[in-house]
């Protein structure tokens, strides 16, 4: 039969995915087919398990490069001793090589590095496999929609002094995703809260946390932006359409008074078309009201330095997963969603649309204001500023 591929291969492939590659580019970059690739993926449940690391293998044991010169040699007749002269190895290294890992006729280097890799991987059979009562406690509590953490967590309070029922979490999550494992059934990631098939690892390549460039966090935005005392600082956002039409608005909101700019976006949502409709919606407003804008860390606001220097905006980021620090255009964005539901594509709302659609929400009377609208606000507001410039109460 044909022998399996060595494990260093699948370390590449993982390691392409961690880098960000997709599982087919990962796999070839590691030197096997897509379909090779995609059954390591599903084997491990979409999370790389742990293995040891490329450097520690070739530092520990014979690399599969000293394996294929063995066989080289091997098959040129060439004597043990010479073989680890010529490796730099002992000898009984070698010897030990050839008695553990020859086939029935010859030494083959692939055959010996993956009955060598087995061996130094061996796993034990995972305690949800080997404990009935232990597995049947979870599945009851999975089945009563807890989560893996919370059941780790009870087991522990319902078996004070029996170390033989404690689990942790991550062990559950294995039992259920990784294929080999045994344990449990694999249908019951239905009854976890995602009811995902394979696990979502953290830090996954497509998230948008750390893509952009010289990027300042919310934590050293000024003190004064919190109290909405002072006009000029907004929050920012994308309202996205339906996923087959991959269209989006962009939304901004003036955080002392709930004032609304939408941005027009007819030629896609990226990093050159944000920074345009910003630049133009801003130019249009007194510097007064260009103090700071505050976004996520979506990949839309790469461009931030030539909004900044164009807008004199000081622009600052959220921390990932973390949209109560732009409350005001959240709440704001569950407004517009009345206008422009889920789902639907907002290329069909031109420039026309999005102003009224301002307008009104920005003449529209707010409790905070005792029922002052956002637009009466803003030019109180401006008025008690410097050289405000204009009025925008309509």
């Amino acid at each position: 039969m044909r022998p399996r591929l060595p494990k260093s291969m699948r370390l590449a492939m993982w390691a392409g995915i961690r880098e960000g590659l997709t599982v087919r580019e990962a796999g070839v970059r590691a030197g096997v087919s897509e379909a090779h690739a995609m059954k390591w993926f599903r084997e491990a449940g979409g999370v790389c398990p742990a293995m040891p690391s490329l450097v520690d293998v070739a530092y520990h044991r014979l690399s599969f490069a000293e394996r294929e010169d063995i066989a080289i040699w091997r098959a040129q007749r060439v004597g043990v001793r010479e073989i680890a002269r010529r490796l730099g190895r002992p000898p009984g290294t070698v010897s030990k090589e050839l008695a553990r890992n020859s086939g029935r006729r010859e030494y083959r280097a692939s055959t010996a590095n993956v009955k060598a890799e087995d061996r130094a991987t061996r796993s034990r059979p995972g305690k949800l496999a080997t404990n009935l009562v232990l597995r049947r406690e979870v599945q009851d509590k999975l089945g009563q929609h807890l989560s893996p953490e919370q059941i780790a967590g009870r087991l522990r309070v319902d078996f004070p002094n029996d170390p033989e029922m404690w689990v942790s979490h991550e062990t559950i999550y294995q039992s259920l995703y990784v294929q080999g494992r045994g344990g449990l059934r694999r249908e019951l990631t239905q009854q976890l809260r995602t009811g995902r098939v394979r696990r979502r690892p953290q830090g996954r390549p497509d998230e948008r946390r750390g893509r952009i460039p010289g990027m300042v966090n919310i934590s050293e935005r000024p003190a004064e932006v919190a109290d909405r005392a002072v006009p000029g600082h907004w929050e920012g956002d994308l309202i996205m359409g339906s996923a087959a039409s991959n269209t989006a608005i962009g939304t901004l909101v003036e955080r002392a008074t709930g004032f609304v700019i939408l941005l027009h976006l007819p030629h896609g949502h990226g990093a050159l078309a944000v920074q345009e409709a910003m630049c133009a919606a801003m130019a249009e407003l007194p510097a007064t009201l260009r103090r700071t804008l505050t976004w996520d860390q979506g990949t839309e606001m790469r461009n931030h330095l030539a909004i900044a220097d164009a807008t004199g905006l000081q622009i600052y980021f959220c921390d990932p997963h973390s949209p109560w620090q732009r409350g005001s255009n959240e709440n704001t964005n569950g407004l517009l969603r009345q206008y422009f539901p889920k789902g639907t594509d907002l290329s069909f709302h031109g420039p026309g649309i999005l102003a009224n659609v301002a307008d009104e929400l920005n003449n529209r009377p707010r409790k905070r204001h005792g029922w002052a609208t956002p637009a009466e606000k803003l030019t109180e507001l401006l008025s008690t500023q410097p050289n405000p410039g204009v009025s925008l109460a309509t």
